[in-house]
């Protein structure tokens, strides 16, 4: 968590009765389905980022949505096979993605900044179960270009992961 969402998080603990998530990192689409669990069964949700609960949870589900049906702007082949496909590859031996938590995904639909987040997360919830039935080839990441279906879980789970770290929930 950078220092910002630190002290974000820490403001909302101390103002606000909210705390950071207890609950482990996700590490697998599994664990982001129990994740999604824990997050629905929470008093109360928030973002320490520029970003509203349904606009993160849009975006994410964005993600895996697009891993199937195709992203719609792709960065150059050129890219994707160097610069994309060696950030994937520092992800992976570092065992965790760190990007810009307020970047859209390139050409995606615009994010809803206002409303429920719960649709949002049946929305990443539904996205994920999709994800894991699908049997057939996946569509090129637009910065990674051609991942494998066990390389897209693994980065679809380290994108997930790092946005949890600007989600607090509400102590009980």
């Amino acid at each position: 968590m950078n220092r910002r969402n630190f002290l974000a998080a820490t403001t909302l603990a101390l103002t606000g009765d909210f705390v950071m998530a207890d609950l482990p990192k996700v590490g697998s689409l599994d664990d982001a389905l129990r994740w999604l669990d824990s997050l629905d069964k929470a008093a109360g949700v928030k973002t320490t980022g520029q970003w509203p609960m349904v606009s993160v949870l849009e975006h994410m589900a964005q993600s895996v949505e697009m891993s199937l049906d195709g992203f719609p702007q792709p960065k150059s082949a050129l890219f994707q096979n160097t610069a994309g496909a060696a950030a994937f590859a520092f992800f992976k031996w570092r065992g965790q993605m760190s990007h810009s938590l307020s970047e859209p995904i390139p050409g995606a639909a615009a994010l809803h900044r206002e409303g429920d987040w719960r649709p949002a997360s049946a929305r990443l919830r539904a996205a994920i179960e999709r994800f894991t039935r699908h049997q057939g080839p996946l569509k090129p990441h637009f910065a990674y270009g051609a991942l494998g279906k066990a390389d897209f879980a693994l980065a679809h789970a380290f994108h997930i992961a790092n946005h949890q770290d600007e989600i607090v929930v509400q102590a009980r």
